[in-house]
């Protein structure tokens, strides 16, 4: 048996394996996974289980196992900070039982992808690095998926003929774009 912040660290491990954001790679996010696959400290990580379970229950479960209780206000960021992008990954399906559930049902619940369920039994032993490895090979990480939506809303600047810069996108940037490309050649001359 491991101890209850071993289990934590080798789940926010997991979690940066999978490519979650450094928002997410927090113990929060950490007992959303081991509640996901019913993974307390006295078990281990072969006996991971693909449970269906809500918001409630995970936060039930995190008290109950890993002795950290959160206020009943804290649903929210369980579901947006956590579980979104877990789902968003691929980690965990919402709703596998019944997809056609309402979003704002108080009976939605969560589950492990099942071919990562695999993946995450073999934690720990040689082959988890060559199983997440393929795993990984077929799904593009949730990081790279944010700097592919960063990257396209960033506003490009031809500062000079041979020189282009990005502003990130937003009302300024366009502002600055506006006066480096328009207003500048115009009325601020220049010695080249």
């Amino acid at each position: 048996m491991v101890t209850k912040a071993t289990r934590l660290r080798e789940a926010l491990q997991v979690i940066t394996d999978l490519g979650l954001p450094s928002q997410q790679q927090n113990e929060r996010t950490a007992l959303c996974l081991l509640a996901l696959l019913n993974l307390s400290a006295n078990k281990r990580w072969h006996e991971a289980e693909a449970s269906l379970i809500g918001i409630t229950p995970i936060m039930d479960w995190s008290r109950d196992h890993y002795g950290r209780a959160y206020a009943p206000n804290t649903r929210e960021t369980f579901r947006r900070q956590s579980m979104h992008q877990m789902v968003a990954a691929g980690i965990a399906l919402y709703n596998p039982d019944k997809p056609d559930r309402a979003v704002n049902s108080p009976y939605a619940v969560y589950q492990i992808e099942p071919s990562l369920l695999s993946v995450l039994r073999a934690y720990g032993t040689d082959k988890y690095r060559p199983f997440l490895a393929e795993w990984l090979a077929n799904r593009e990480v949730l990081i790279e998926r944010y700097a592919k939506a960063r990257a396209m809303r960033m506003i490009p600047v031809q500062v000079s003929a041979r020189q282009e810069i990005k502003l990130s996108s937003g009302e300024h940037s366009q502002l600055i774009k506006n006066v480096i490309e328009d207003f500048a050649p115009r009325y601020v001359p220049t010695d080249g």
